[in-house]
């Protein structure tokens, strides 16, 4: 039988073992907080370290998985130079990474950019028997998209099928946007259809899907639908998106309504969104609008001053548009591919090639910019559309990297333009080596030889496109009427309207005569007689959409045009003049530039 002051003094030993433990645990809960602390003031790699080395002296990464943790996602996530170095040598001392640590290690690797990095450590994770979470996959989705790696991006989304995030929101936006950006745009809007819930994100990944692949029709229409059938305030990025579509189809009345839309709702624009804005004005024709926001940013980057350039270039505007690259250096930016193409593009379409040869010599001079094929492509089209078709020739010959088509079908354009069959016969030779599937090779052939009347030629070109089951793609105009869009091709007569419209351009006509119009039947490529080239002449897609615009649209209004093709000299001529008899402001968009004519005269000096 134990005595009475024994049990007593054995319970309060167990006290004081018991007051020694919880001591001994407030105070590693203290030293962990303070270290936590200390984690978060952390502003540099060497501060940094110094307070991974306290962790390690009191024992507390090893101790705490939350220490660990903490320590791991600091490194990996702080954007520290050599962070993520250091963060994969924190990570493999940690004795039992949990989801958490490789959800880290896989995030800090995307916004590393270092994709592939990010994939093996998911791999890592799957054979360790680590179960992903639904932060896992937004993040490494995100690395497929980067790396345009569609086949382990739906071994990841059978993965996810597997686990069963296939109804998580975030999950799924990512999938989308993967599928979208991955050019699987069918498998991205199953994806779509498939949300019971869609949020704002979910649209704006859809919208960004379509307008990763240029389909901008359908861009539109989904965002028109999201702004319709949903109370939802779309994000940022898919107004950007919306924008683009905008400025890639001529959606003037869209783009105005979307920057209404951002400056009743968006206290301060971001600099993406100010940029996209710039863009579709600059690209709708609208150079002021895009000058005057150009001018109110407080910051602008590389792509803001591209969008500028791109856009005077449009205009013809070359000259403005130098003065726009010489005042992006001096703001301190250094030029990139994107910028040096539009600044090429500027010289080429206003003809300055003194200018451009200057630039093009300053970017292989600096080398911080490796040319490449698009380059020389512009430097082939500024010389060719100059006339100095054999030191293009000589440009491309010397060419350190490889030949493409679209250096070859630049020139041959040139070709065509000034009418040299004899060099145009060896760019179609080297072209359809390279691309004989293209029909818009084979029309600018065909035309070549058409204006060279060689008509044989002619016909075996036309034959070969034929045989090859290549279908040409009519020529069309497209006019915007109180807010709808109407497409006419050429001798056009499917309109409801089309007594009126034809009415209409007979008057035209007849005007056109009193100021001295004569008709250039040299634009039709037929071998037929003056008098079908006159009637064929007649009824140019750009002429229907101009006597439709007239009869439908307020006295005195901007009449819009859209072309998929370049404008005729005719065509050309006849608008000038038609903008001064029926005193309207005609602005044109054909595949390369903005035409703007207003009282008969043009903003294209006649280079184009």
């Amino acid at each position: 039988m134990i005595k009475a002051p024994v049990i007593l003094q054995s319970l309060l030993d167990s006290r004081d073992d018991l007051t020694t433990h919880n001591q001994q645990v407030n105070n590693f809960r203290a030293k962990e907080q303070e270290c936590l602390y200390l984690l978060k003031k952390c502003e540099n790699m060497e501060e940094f370290k110094q307070v991974h080395a306290r962790f390690i002296k009191l024992r507390l990464f090893c101790s705490s998985s939350f220490s660990a943790s903490s320590v791991l996602a600091t490194c990996a996530l702080s954007k520290w130079e050599n962070g993520m170095d250091y963060a994969a040598s924190v990570f493999r001392v940690i004795d039992d990474p949990c989801t958490f640590d490789f959800n880290t290690m896989i995030r800090g690797y995307v916004n590393e950019m270092s994709y592939e990095e990010a994939l093996c450590v998911y791999i890592e994770m799957i054979e360790d028997g680590i179960e992903p979470d639904d932060f896992t996959y937004p993040c490494l989705l995100k690395a497929c998209t980067r790396l345009k790696s569609i086949r382990e991006g739906k071994q990841i989304h059978g993965h996810v099928f597997k686990l069963g995030f296939e109804d998580d929101v975030y999950v799924q936006n990512s999938l989308i946007n993967m599928y979208g950006r991955c050019g699987e745009i069918a498998l991205s809007s199953a994806v779509f259809e498939r949300l019971e819930s869609k949020t704002a994100a979910s649209w704006s990944s859809m919208v960004s899907a379509c307008a990763g692949v240029g389909i901008w029709g359908e861009c539109l229409m989904l965002f028109r639908e999201m702004c319709r059938e949903t109370n939802l305030k779309a994000e940022e990025s898919g107004m950007v998106n919306a924008l683009s579509a905008c400025a890639n189809t001529g959606a003037l009345n869209l783009g105005t309504s979307i920057h209404g839309y951002l400056l009743r709702n968006i206290s301060k624009l971001n600099i993406a969104v100010q940029t996209s804005l710039v863009d579709m004005y600059a690209k709708c024709g609208c150079l002021d609008k895009a000058l005057h926001i150009f001018k109110k940013m407080e910051t602008r980057n590389n792509l803001t001053y591209s969008a500028m350039i791109s856009g005077l270039a449009l205009q013809g505007e070359g000259e403005a548009a130098l003065r726009m690259f010489s005042e992006m250096i001096e703001e301190g930016l250094e030029s990139d591919h994107v910028v040096y193409v539009s600044v090429l593009n500027a010289c080429s379409h206003s003809g300055l090639v003194k200018e451009g040869r200057r630039v093009f010599e300053e970017m292989l001079r600096e080398g911080k910019v490796e040319p490449t094929a698009e380059q020389y492509g512009c430097l082939v089209d500024l010389l060719g559309r100059a006339g100095l078709l054999e030191e293009a020739l000589e440009t491309i010959r010397s060419m350190p990297i490889e030949q493409n088509d679209v250096v070859w079908r630049s020139f041959l354009s040139s070709c065509r333009v000034h009418q040299n069959v004899e060099l145009g016969q060896i760019a179609s030779r080297e072209l359809l080596k390279r691309s004989s599937h293209n029909p818009g090779d084979y029309l600018v052939i065909s035309n070549m030889y058409a204006q060279a009347q060689m008509w044989e030629d002619v016909a075996r070109a036309r034959t070969e496109m034929a045989n090859k089951g290549l279908k040409q793609t009519p020529g069309y105009s497209v006019v915007e009427v109180e807010g709808k869009k109407y497409r006419f091709v050429s001798q056009d007569r499917s309109h409801p309207q089309c007594k009126e419209i034809y009415k209409m351009l007979h008057q035209m006509e007849w005007q056109l005569k009193f100021e001295g119009y004569s008709p250039d039947v040299t634009q039709i490529l037929l071998n037929v007689d003056e008098e079908e080239k006159r009637e064929r002449l007649k009824g140019h897609s750009q002429k229907v959409a101009i006597a439709f615009a007239l009869l439908y649209t307020p006295p005195g209004s901007i009449i819009r045009i859209a072309r998929n093709l370049r404008m005729c000299s005719d065509c050309h001529t006849y608008t000038k003049k038609i903008s001064m008899i029926y005193e309207r402001e005609i602005v044109v968009r054909d595949r390369n530039r903005f035409h703007l004519f207003k009282g008969g005269t043009f903003s294209c000096k006649d280079y184009w």
